[in-house]
């Protein structure tokens, strides 16, 4: 038997669409006090720009001239910027009882990094092409394990995620 359909009537999709909108502005709020909060503990100087765009809220810090301080907060790899970005979403979910997927920017970096992740899934790509039955590449996290994800897959091969924590890698392979 045939599953029901329901019919939603539109003011009602339209209704979610907005209360989606206004909780990514609300998550976005929440973020941005306490990224503020903790510029001024730190005495850090940066304005927060806030921008909700596919599904996602992004939070950037960003200052008239890069500081030391800024450069600090992204940390060797990124790796300082993560936990923010962690502690940030903590602080959300703390607030809203949400999960959040926040993305947190720092003078520009995960933009600089997309550059560079587009480049390695564009190696990656020439390497099979020049008859390699699999690229290995070297361990990232998640987020970044997702724009290489989707840079392969635009390059149309495919790629999977292999290895656990902090060894988690993408292989790359041709289409089948």
């Amino acid at each position: 038997m045939p599953a029901e359909t329901e019919i939603v009537p539109e003011e009602t999709v339209a209704e979610e669409v907005t209360t989606g909108a206004s909780r990514l502005e609300e998550e976005g709020d929440i973020a941005a006090d306490y990224l503020e909060e903790l510029l001024d503990i730190a005495d850090i100087d940066g304005d927060i720009d806030i921008e909700v765009r596919n599904g996602r809220t992004y939070i950037s810090i960003v200052a008239d001239e890069e500081t030391d301080s800024l450069k600090d907060l992204v940390g060797n790899d990124g790796e300082v910027l993560d936990a923010l970005q962690e502690l940030t979403r903590l602080s959300v979910l703390s607030a809203t009882e949400n999960r959040s997927r926040l993305v947190l920017d720092i003078s520009g970096y995960r933009d600089r990094r997309n550059v560079e992740l587009a480049k390695i899934a564009k190696d990656a790509a020439e390497k099979i092409a020049a008859g390699s039955t699999s690229v290995a590449l070297e361990p990232m996290g998640a987020y970044e394990r997702k724009i290489v994800h989707d840079a392969i897959a635009g390059l149309g091969l495919e790629s999977e995620s292999e290895g656990e924590g902090a060894s988690r890698h993408i292989v790359v392979t041709p289409a089948q």
